[in-house]
């Protein structure tokens, strides 16, 4: 946890993350309370930052600022002659995201470079103008259809390839009034094309430019499309520090970049990640963690390794994560709380015993017993508690192992004692953390 919160203190320079003030709507329309109240229980989405200079290594789209004449024609006109995604298989990306409990995607239809994803009828910067020529988002709807995972767009509104045309810098500069109104209606028609041609649409991410704009008109051709970013309180690569009523969302990269990086990338590990996805929960959030494929489509080793480590905990724990709300308290470093949707179950995340480090020995072993206070909570007459994951019924088993698990009301809070039973890993130990699940409890009032 101490890494993880070192991490998250330094991931983003003050200034530029996201706020977590709801944006103020340019206009009447707004997303459906009851989609809103859907998107709260998916609790995990897989975000996709993909494009043509994922060939580079480069930060995506952003090598454009400030850049040179020569690098920007090189940029715009030989980078697609080389782009050639031939391993591109979305059914494969949906498989291991289903596996580590991922409800929604949400895919980089167009970063701020411009190049389109998808058969798009307003530029030739687009995928049908590369050696691979055809159309990527199409292929990545219908994987998610088949495999029942939302559909999410990523879209943002700047354009620096249309700047370009225009001989305005990158981020706009100085001249970008004079360009505003027909980048406007430009990204209009590219709404059009992505949110009427591909049937409906789950969710759209609207990041930097004009998005108030564009919120709107989301609205008004896409009604059934929840819009995050745009409308919700979306921050980037931090979590808040106290609760957010929802909903709301935070993306993060696994790494250092949102974009594939070959080389000098530092990774999260998976404990960081799972414990990014509880406390997320916990203050009431979907946590949106992102996918850098290769320029080939595949993805990087190592970043399938944290979503198969995310998948195990999932596997075990999910009904923690998904169609869950917010408690009267979130909890802290070391015990997170949140509740189902109908109030009868309190999942408590116990994230004390997830060192990284084995040889700090606060790795949780096989068949230790841990007792944990929980000072937020009190027992009923009828309140029972279980692990997650494991056996509950310790009738079954011989006397050898003491597994059962055990509460007690005292005057500091509710002492729960309980066994990790479960063999997960061979070596008989566990990084990640191990939730209990109680019955008939009340949080003690402030």
């Amino acid at each position: 946890m101490a890494l993880l919160l070192l991490a998250l203190a330094v991931a983003t320079p003050v200034g530029l993350a996201q706020t977590t003030s709801k944006p103020q709507l340019a206009g009447a329309l707004k997303n459906d309370p009851a989609r809103e109240a859907e998107f709260m229980d998916w609790g995990l989405g897989m975000f996709v930052h993909w494009s043509l200079d994922s060939q580079l290594g480069s930060v995506i789209s952003h090598s454009m600022d400030y850049a040179s004449q020569k690098y920007l024609d090189r940029y715009i006109n030989e980078l697609p002659k080389t782009f050639n995604p031939d391993q591109y298989d979305p059914d494969k990306w949906m498989a291991l995201a289903k596996l580590a409990g991922v409800k929604y995607m949400v895919f980089t239809t167009k970063h701020h470079s411009g190049f389109c994803m998808w058969d798009t009828k307003t530029t030739d910067f687009s995928i049908m103008n590369t050696p691979y020529g055809k159309d990527i988002v199409r292929a990545y709807v219908d994987a998610c259809r088949r495999h029942d995972m939302k559909v999410g767009f990523y879209y943002s509104p700047e354009d620096f390839a249309f700047n370009y045309k225009h001989d305005v810098p990158a981020r706009g500069g100085r001249e970008i009034g004079r360009i505003r109104n027909d980048l406007i209606e430009y990204t209009k028609r590219h709404l059009d094309e992505l949110l009427t041609n591909y049937g409906d649409i789950d969710v759209i991410f609207l990041d930097g430019g004009h998005k108030a704009e564009l919120t709107q008109y989301v609205h008004k051709i896409a009604p059934n499309c929840l819009v995050t970013r745009g409308e919700m309180v979306t921050p980037e690569q931090r979590l808040p520090a106290d609760p957010i009523p929802g909903p709301w969302e935070t993306c993060f990269t696994l790494g250092n970049q949102w974009q594939y990086k070959p080389t000098n990338e530092d990774y999260k590990s998976g404990s960081q990640l799972i414990n990014m996805l509880i406390e997320t929960r916990a203050k009431g959030g979907n946590l949106l963690i992102n996918m850098g494929p290769m320029p080939s489509g595949t993805i990087p080793l190592k970043q399938e390794e944290r979503f198969r480590e995310l998948a195990l905990w999932m596997f075990v724990n999910d009904e923690a994560i998904h169609d869950i709300r917010l408690c009267t308290t979130a909890g802290d470093n070391d015990i997170y709380y949140t509740q189902s949707k109908d109030g009868k179950y309190v999942y408590a995340f116990l994230t004390k015993f997830t060192d990284d480090d084995p040889r700090g020995n606060t790795q949780w072993g096989r068949l230790s017993r841990k007792d944990v206070l929980l000072k937020q909570l009190k027992a009923t007459p009828t309140t029972t508690i279980r692990v997650l994951g494991q056996e509950h019924r310790v009738e079954r088993f011989t006397s050898r192992h003491d597994i059962g698990s055990r509460f007690k009301q005292t005057d500091d809070g509710l002492e729960i004692s309980v066994v990790r039973a479960q063999r997960l890993y061979n070596n008989r130990r566990w990084p990640n953390a191990v939730v209990v699940r109680l019955e008939n409890v009340e949080f003690v009032k402030k």
